[in-house]
């Protein structure tokens, strides 16, 4: 028998079983000591800004019970009580926003290029928008850092370095917590922009440890495009207390007298030319700007919202979230397709996957137990679709009221047309000593 024999022999006699840290491959069992050392789904070291749960806010004393009934489930009479308790917190909120539906020159080509498929059009004019209310509050300048939160492709900040041109000193942080195809920030060059990615959970990342931001102190302003529930409590947090709080207690230099003190006659009067002179803040300010669209209310949590001291104030509690926040979805989902509409959808998808677009254009939202055509009739669809946005609208007043509270003039107002998103939503907020024009809730 031939050497290549009893090799192949002694290959088929090892024993292959499942890797302990992915079941999704296997590994030669007298290797496995080996293979846990280098293996892909292996622990790796967490870097400096990864604080668990630095911004998961505090644990609450009365948590959700673990068994709490679907709405479907509830009594006609539950439900009622709900809805009336819902009516009753909302008394005085002002349900009609204005309307501050934008855009922007750095677009114009993009959206009116006719190769654009019905989805790729939809996320250009929000991304458009959104960019345009960034520059209405005179965040759309040099010598800042743009935290674009949830930035899946990173498109969103794509455009903002699109538009800032040849802005100086412009660094971009990018922060997703799975791993992204097809991202866009790899594609900048310029030499005045800095991109860096973070793959981390928001719920752990520390600000304050970034290499980048704790060396240049450069002023921040938090971006996100449909940054799912949860995720915008917790770059709320993020923003306004892990990291603002922290470089207050520091008592960072002035960022105007930094610009004064590093900038040449020249630079001066390149940017005074630009008109991006205008948009240097006066005060320094760790967060110079939030300009946040909003999306899947039904995905908040009770434990990471930041609104709970409205809530409460208003006689509401942890069960009470619950189940609005499950409501909230009744907005966006409405009554069961037509067999014509789910077709539609269905182009809609295909569409979606041959332009590589970002997802949540249609609010994200499944038939589940709680839609509304699972429930008792006593309300009609256009009842529901009120609650909806009702719940929607009392979670977002939580937000606003926190931010108020942190130092903060916060608006929330509509960036986009229902038929281009159904969650059309933005949360902005400018510092309260900003020379911005005043926003309010």
């Amino acid at each position: 028998m031939t050497a290549d024999a009893n090799s192949s022999r002694e290959e088929n006699a090892r024993k292959r079983i499942l890797c302990p840290l992915d079941p999704k491959h296997t590994v030669y069992e007298d290797r496995l000591a080996k293979h846990l050392k280098k293996c892909n789904s292996r622990e790796k070291p967490k870097p400096d800004f990864f604080i668990q749960d630095i911004n998961a806010g505090l644990k609450d004393e009365t948590e959700i019970p673990d068994q709490l009934v679907p709405i479907s489930s509830l009594s006609e009479e539950q439900l009622e009580n709900l809805i009336k308790k819902l009516r009753k917190a909302s008394e005085g909120l002002n349900c009609t926003l204005k309307d501050q539906i934008m855009s922007h020159p750095a677009l114009h080509d993009a959206l009116n290029d006719p190769k654009n498929g019905d989805s790729a059009a939809k996320h250009l004019k929000q991304q458009a928008s959104i960019l345009g209310n960034i520059e209405n509050l005179k965040l759309l300048g040099p010598r800042r850092c743009f935290v674009e939160f949830g930035a899946g492709k990173g498109k969103l900040s794509h455009w903002v370095d699109i538009a800032l041109k040849d802005a100086e000193k412009v660094h971009f942080i990018l922060v997703e917590k799975v791993t992204t195809r097809f991202k866009v920030d790899g594609k900048h060059r310029k030499k005045n922009s800095v991109f860096e990615r973070l793959q981390i959970d928001i719920q752990h990342l520390c600000l304050n440890k970034i290499p980048l931001l704790s060396k240049e102190k450069l002023p921040i302003v938090g971006i996100g495009k449909h940054l799912c529930g949860v995720a915008t409590d917790l770059a709320l947090r993020c923003l306004v207390e892990t990291y603002a709080a922290s470089c207050e207690e520091r008592n960072e230099e002035p960022l105007a007298k930094r610009i004064k003190n590093d900038k040449t006659e020249k630079e001066i009067n390149t940017l005074a030319k630009e008109g991006n002179e205008k948009n240097i803040p006066e005060k320094w300010t760790p967060v110079a700007g939030i300009v946040i669209a909003l999306c899947c209310h039904h995905r908040c949590d009770w434990r990471h919202y930041v609104g709970k001291e409205y809530f409460r104030a208003l006689g509401l509690g942890a069960v009470d979230f619950h189940y609005f926040q499950r409501m909230s979805s009744w907005a966006t989902c409405g009554m069961r397709k037509t067999t014509l509409e789910a077709s539609n959808s269905s182009t809609k998808r295909r569409d979606k996957q041959n332009d590589g677009s970002e997802e949540h254009d249609d609010g994200g939202c499944r038939i589940t137990d709680d839609s509304p055509e699972s429930l008792p009739g006593f309300l009609t669809g256009e009842e529901k679709k009120k609650i909806g946005h009702l719940c929607k609208l009392l979670i977002d007043q939580g937000r606003i009221k926190y931010l108020q509270q942190k130092g903060f003039s916060p608006a929330l107002q509509y960036y986009t047309d229902p038929l281009v998103s159904l969650e059309n939503v933005l949360l902005t907020a400018l510092p309260n000593h900003s020379s911005s024009p005043e926003t309010s809730a």
